[in-house]
């Protein structure tokens, strides 16, 4: 196969790029600052690299501002305009393509789904949030984001090929860069505690299972619109962090209150919408289709990950 990533010299993308890459399929990526073997994009505008994705078997899109970061207006208006025009742009590359791909895995997010804590969100049952009571007016501003990214996709019109929209939780990986190594590192320095009670779910999936989800969806040629790319088991953020302290072997966490994780995301220059919001997202559709998770649970999937991380 061809595959085509864009936005994908990230983490996400080069985890992507290497499991195809071992079973010899062709990773193109496309980047703002290319570097060796890379295409240059620069998301918003049609150019040379449209003709990678002419003939592609697949394209996923995994261009966006990162959300790890504060939530001003610039940056919040960044992460609109670069999940939108990209989105846009790469329908446009699809729509005039002589062969287009057979499949456009589009990235979106797990946010998407209302804070809550009494029942979880799946495809079919769950609630969008952005009218919650009782949480921070601003939060509503991340699913008016991903509302507007999964609207850019369905206005596309690729009649040739199917659209799938990633609603992803945090995928966790070893190695720097991504967000597992920034809790192992809280963990080992002792700050591996619950945040603002602990009682807000926490959905995550394993980067071997996320690679596996994007294979299972390009092989079920059924599979389109929004699908849950999360494990089938959030868990308290409380629970998830003691999973991970007993994996890492550090038997104490101190835990923090809302007024210290606001201190501690604006030191780390991040926000607190990341660490409070409840996102228990489950699977549904995954799971109906016969999906099987080789980490279903966090603690064996914290101790895989301590384990690699160890060994890097």
């Amino acid at each position: 196969m061809k595959i085509v990533i864009p936005g994908g010299s990230g983490q996400l993308g080069q985890i992507l790029r290497a499991d195809f890459e071992r079973s010899k399929d062709t990773v193109v990526v496309l980047s703002r600052n290319p570097r060796a073997g890379e295409v240059h994009w620069d998301g918003k505008t049609l150019g040379p690299w449209a003709l990678e994705v002419d003939g592609a078997d697949v394209v996923i899109n995994l261009a966006g501002r990162t959300v790890n970061c504060r939530y001003t207006k610039e940056n919040l208006a960044q992460m609109m305009d670069s999940r939108v025009h990209s989105t846009r742009v790469v329908g446009e590359a699809i729509a005039q393509s002589k062969r287009p791909p057979g499949l456009w895995l589009q990235m979106s997010t797990a946010t998407i789904y209302a804070h809550r804590l009494d029942a979880p969100n799946d495809e079919a049952t769950g609630i969008i949030g952005g009218s919650e009571v009782g949480v921070p007016t601003y939060w509503a501003v991340s699913v008016q984001i991903a509302r507007a990214w999964e609207a850019e996709l369905a206005r596309a019109e690729t009649p040739q090929t199917r659209k799938i929209a990633m609603r992803t939780a945090m995928v966790m990986a070893p190695g720097q860069g991504g967000v597992f190594q920034v809790l192992y590192n809280m963990t080992r320095a002792g700050l591996g505690g619950s945040i603002g009670g602990g009682r807000q779910f926490v959905s995550w999936i394993h980067s071997i299972d996320f690679c596996r989800a994007v294979r299972f969806a390009i092989e079920k040629t059924e599979l389109t619109g929004a699908v849950n790319f999360t494990s089938p088991n959030p868990l308290p953020q409380a629970a998830f962090m003691r999973a991970l302290r007993s994996a890492t072997g550090v038997p104490i966490g101190l835990p923090a209150s809302k007024w210290m994780a606001e201190i501690g995301a604006f030191i780390m220059r991040t926000d607190t919408e990341l660490l409070l919001k409840s996102r228990r997202v489950i699977p549904g559709r995954l799971t109906q289709d016969g999906f099987l998770f080789e980490f279903p649970d966090w603690p064996g999937a914290a101790a895989h990950l301590v384990d690699s991380s160890r060994r890097k």
